[in-house]
């Protein structure tokens, strides 16, 4: 049973340095006094060929809240711990490749490094936890052996509140400094369930980034055997609709990679995850709760360096309980 959705004391956006267990000088030499809150933005810089860049700089970024440009007090391209949430799609149209991507989020999952974690969901018309936050890959290799391919593949495809539901999940973590992710694999084919904007709210505030590995049908023999498995009346009314989890993800900072092959797939989602850089700048004064916007673009001399790069970040924060 998903956790239901915690009173918003203080928004995951917003964090106290102190609370961080930030040394007193950051990576750029700034210097911090304890309780100062600062706007976290996590983004990520993808060069023309799709990769990631590595080598900017906080000169390279300029941040605009509500269309305002803020002064960058701390930047860091360090790795940081991650905290995953892989999210697997047990719906009847993934029945065909279910194996395949559960090896695929094995060979993934090198990727991870000591002190990360990890947990597994599933989803088809409802969402279930396989295994909660865990430290311990092995466990992690056996939830997706046994708690996925183990699951009866069937039902509806409810994205929408799939990934809201992990949004949720994060909300009931206590606040660190590792960076959140839900990894979720799909056909992005279903019924859209929900609105995006309160799903997009739930992410923002968890301080959480939604991508997506998105497989598509092979071919008409796919379909067939589908419509053989979960009926054509099932498939048609419900499963042949783009299910709108691309939006979501993007107005996140995350991304969507459309692959027939997931294995090199699911390893390079895992490595754009790792390699993202963090900025943070002080949080404007505002009434709590507010939604504000989030901008986060290349400085003129970043875009000279890299005049093909695209950033991908969050487009929002809801203020915090001061």
């Amino acid at each position: 049973m998903i956790p239901a959705h915690p009173m918003p004391i203080v928004h995951l956006a917003w964090i106290s340095v102190a609370a961080l267990a930030l040394p007193a000088h950051a990576q750029d030499g700034t210097v911090f006094s304890a309780g100062v809150s600062l706007v976290h933005v996590d983004g990520e810089v993808v060069g023309q060929n799709g990769r990631n860049l590595a080598g900017l700089s906080k000169e390279d970024f300029r941040v605009l809240d509500e269309g305002r440009e803020q002064a960058i007090v701390s930047f860091s391209s360090d790795e940081q711990p991650l905290d995953v949430i892989l999210l697997f799609d047990v719906s009847g149209s993934m029945i065909v490749q279910a194996r395949g991507v559960a090896s695929a989020a094995r060979t993934g999952l090198n990727e991870l490094r000591k002190g990360d974690r990890v947990a597994v969901m599933v989803f088809n018309t409802r969402s279930r936890v396989v295994a909660p936050f865990t430290e311990d890959l092995n466990a992690v290799e056996r939830s997706i052996s046994e708690g996925v391919l183990g699951q009866r593949f069937g039902g509806g495809t409810y994205i929408q509140q799939a990934a809201d539901d992990a949004a949720l999940l994060f909300l009931s973590q206590p606040r660190s400094n590792r960076r959140r992710a839900v990894l979720i694999i799909t056909d992005n084919i279903g019924k859209r369930t929900r609105r995006e904007q309160p799903i997009i709210r739930d992410y923002w505030e968890a301080d959480a980034v939604l991508s997506g590995l998105i497989l598509p049908w092979r071919s008409y023999r796919t379909v067939h055997t589908i419509v053989m498995i979960v009926g054509p009346q099932n498939l048609l009314g419900e499963r042949l609709t783009l299910a709108g989890m691309k939006g979501i993800a993007e107005k996140t900072g995350g991304d969507a990679i459309d692959s027939a092959d997931p294995g090199p797939a699911f390893e390079e989602m895992m490595h754009r995850l790792r390699t993202r850089y963090s900025l943070y700048y002080a949080t404007p004064h505002g009434r709590p709760g507010v939604q504000r916007t989030l901008h986060l673009e290349l400085s003129a001399a970043g875009a000279a360096r890299f005049p093909q790069a695209r950033v991908r970040a969050r487009h929002g924060y809801i203020t915090p309980a001061q």
